[in-house]
């Protein structure tokens, strides 16, 4: 049943649209052999393996022990193994298959006793099976979402807490169910090593309850109770302060106006006309079965494999160009979103959104036409449930192409030729919604041999009460954007990480400044001349970017050199910078979100050290990340085998423009060769021609015969522009 769920993803581009043919004829792929997934290391876990990974978990247990499954998914193989064997398989060898292993995290249903377990699914055998310690939380699944969300409302003390607010007659309560956070603190028979949500409660537009779409974050409510997710037992009531300090008070609900997102609540423009992106003969990558769930993609000399999983979503492996080797593994691996109110209960929110939920877990299904656009070809995977059941998430990756203006071009002035090649790009896009927010996260290749990763943050703020009549006050803590209702000041931070592998394994990285060069009566005597140092980064640690001299960052090869300079073949890292975390250095925040407070971390490759935020980040309380790790300060000189950690972000102080939904605000980090090719490796792309590209001009004859600034255009006709 499952590989035919596969199947259908397989064929889910397959619509009818005019694009149909040309999609056809660009996909190499078909239904993958049922018994591929389990020779590959790589393959995502099947239903099939997904459904045995939780049984071998049972049958460690008593008869009947009630098991509640939080992460079931691919344990991918040591590095010293699977390195040599995937060089073997791209040299055409049939190495001998690697035992399938599926990692995976549980509880006692109805408990706190948490487990995680190596299973080795080539064997049938429970490897590892240990129960965690304290302040190591699980994430939440999508059961125990929809399993507070409905408790909660049902929880007398809480009603009693609602009525107390004079709601209007009819008023349909909605609640977002939060990660609760840390601070240590400890109240009563209370201790934050229990793992409990704080759950944020709106309303519906009193006048419209019955919308179920209306966007309830424009009415914040003050009342959030904290819920023990395992026995869905209240905790206690938290009431928000809606001032501008700390203080408690009585609320009553006020009228105020909805703040609607829905186009039906909107008088839609009429004057926009239809773009459509058409490639008649198909789109130019190919994408074939590595594995059941796994797909391998070919495009203009790349050539690497997807994978997909529950907690990092989209990972690239083997990543290749021009048959040469440039990275291992490529993912996101972390974000976090601490937010600056320092109030009660404010101060713990702090969103791991990767670790708290998966990046997997709320991958959008992605829709024809509205999410990608033109030819798409879309990776569909299977993820395991809170009963260690598969259950089918379909089109979680869209593939494309697009344009993206010039890539490069010169005119000779003396002959007035013009050479133009447009910047052709390969796009592998998810999107997620974590509760009231949006990321639309790419992997983006063009034919110079860039990979860029771009976020784009859109959605919903996730907001909070505050007096009606304080509308009009500035907040300390954040800005208004609706009568009654704040969006508060809050930071995102992403880790992007990086295993290279730049002409081969044993890499380095290093960073290079320019340096002004004092002034010498001979060799400077203008006070012009500048020039660029170089250093080796020979111990584990975290760095930053300086602009006052330029530092850049690259991931270098010594062993192999260009063939022109003899320099190492590298590549170098542009990633913008930002504001590190505002949190000091005491602070829960700053002490869980290890990743947030330099632009980068080198450390030295471990098997499973994965996640820049550790491995269980839910009311984690540090110690367990990037920055512990690189603060082992290891030596790099040795069998080096550095993983870089690209660190980035935003300080999101919210506009009123960014309510009832945001406009997307856009990061981008690139990964850009450095004397890795001999020339401009994007020479061999054909130029740009009308004939090919079929524009249109909207200038009527007439207008393109006149003069220009005393030149004459001739012909009447717009020339087609390229060599």
């Amino acid at each position: 049943m499952v590989a035919n769920q596969d199947a259908k993803a397989a064929q889910a581009p397959v619509i009818e649209t005019d694009n149909t043919a040309a999609v056809k004829a660009a996909i190499v792929s078909s239904e993958a052999p049922k018994t591929a997934s389990l020779t590959h290391p790589l393959g995502p876990l099947t239903g099939e393996e997904i459904i045995k990974g939780a049984d071998l978990v049972r049958s460690v247990w008593p008869e009947g022990t009630k098991l509640q499954f939080k992460v079931n998914t691919l344990h991918e193989p040591e590095k010293k193994l699977l390195a040599p064997w995937l060089v073997a398989e791209r040299a055409g060898e049939k190495p001998a298959p690697l035992d399938r292993k599926a990692f995976i995290v549980y509880t006692l249903r109805g408990t706190h006793n948490v487990h995680e377990a190596v299973v080795n699914l080539t064997t049938q055998t429970v490897e590892f099976n240990a129960k965690l310690g304290p302040f190591e939380h699980p994430n939440s699944d999508m059961a125990e979402l929809e399993e507070v969300e409905k408790a909660v409302l049902e929880i007398p003390e809480v009603k009693a807490e609602i009525e107390k607010l004079g709601l209007p007659e009819g008023a349909v309560v909605v609640m977002d169910p939060w990660i609760y956070g840390a601070d240590g603190i400890k109240e009563g028979n209370f201790f934050d090593d229990k793992r409990v949500m704080q759950c944020n409660l709106y309303l519906r537009d009193p006048n419209n309850s019955s919308e179920e779409d209306s966007c309830h974050y424009s009415f914040p409510l003050p009342v959030s109770p904290v819920i023990d997710p395992a026995t869905l037992e209240l905790v206690r009531i938290d009431i928000m302060p809606t001032g501008h300090d700390e203080t408690i008070k009585p609320f009553k609900y006020q009228d105020r106006p909805a703040n609607e997102y829905i186009p039906e609540a909107h008088t839609m423009r009429t004057d926009l006309k239809p773009l459509q992106v058409v490639q008649p003969e198909g789109a130019s990558f190919t994408v074939e079965p590595f594995s059941e769930l796994g797909r391998t993609l070919k495009w203009q000399k790349w050539d690497f494999k997807v994978g997909f999983n529950q907690r990092e979503g989209m990972v690239l492996y083997d990543v290749h160009y021009d048959n040469r080797p440039l990275f291992y593994r490529l993912s996101l691996s972390d974000m976090a979103i601490p937010y600056g109110d320092p109030r009660n209960p404010f101060h713990r929110k702090c969103a791991f959104d990767l670790g708290d939920v998966g990046a997997g877990l709320t991958a959008n299904n992605l829709e024809l036409g509205c999410d990608c656009l033109g030819s798409i070809y879309y990776i569909s995977s299977v993820l395991g449930n809170a009963e260690g059941k598969p259950v089918d998430a379909p089109n979680v990756v869209c593939i494309h192409e697009q344009d993206s203006g010039i890539l490069w071009k010169h005119t000779n002035y003396r002959t007035n030729r013009a050479v133009v090649v447009r910047n052709r790009e390969l796009v592998l896009q998810s999107i997620l919604t974590v509760s009231n927010y949006e990321y639309i996260l790419a992997f983006i290749f063009n034919q110079a041999g860039d990979i860029t990763y771009e976020v784009r943050a859109t959605g919903i703020l996730s907001t909070q009460p505050l007096d009606l009549d304080l509308t009009e006050v500035p907040h300390p803590f954040g800005t208004v954007v609706h009568p009654g209702v704040l969006g508060g000041f809050h930071q995102h931070f992403f880790s992007l990480r990086v295993d290279p592998m730049i002409g081969g394994h044993g890499n380095q990285i290093a960073y290079e400044e320019a340096e002004a060069m004092p002034r010498d009566p001979k060799l400077n005597p203008n006070g012009h001349g500048y020039i660029v140092k170089k250093t080796v980064i020979d111990t584990t640690g975290g760095y930053d970017l300086d602009p006052s001299k330029n530092r850049t960052f690259k991931i270098l090869n010594p062993a192999v050199r260009n063939t022109v300079n003899k320099l190492p073949v590298g590549y170098k890292v542009h990633v913008p910078p930002f504001q590190p975390i505002l949190a000091d250095k005491d602070s829960y925040h700053y002490k869980r979100a290890e990743f947030a407070d330099r632009s980068f971390y080198v450390t030295k490759y471990v098997d499973g050290e994965l996640f820049a935020g550790g491995k269980y980040t839910n009311q984690s309380h540090g110690g367990k990340g990037v920055r512990s790790w690189a603060e082992r300060k290891e030596d790099l000189t040795k069998e080096a085998d550095p993983v870089l950690w690209v660190n980035f972000g935003i300080n999101h102080v919210p506009r009123i423009e960014d309510f009832p939904v945001m406009p997307m605000e856009m990061l981008k980090v690139m990964l850009r060769p450095v004397n890795f090719f001999d020339k401009n490796p994007a020479l061999d792309v054909p130029s740009s021609k009308q004939s090919f590209n079929c524009s249109t001009a909207l200038n009527t004859a007439d207008e393109l015969a006149k003069k220009v600034d005393g030149l004459a255009v001739t012909g009447g006709e717009m020339k087609g522009c390229c060599a």
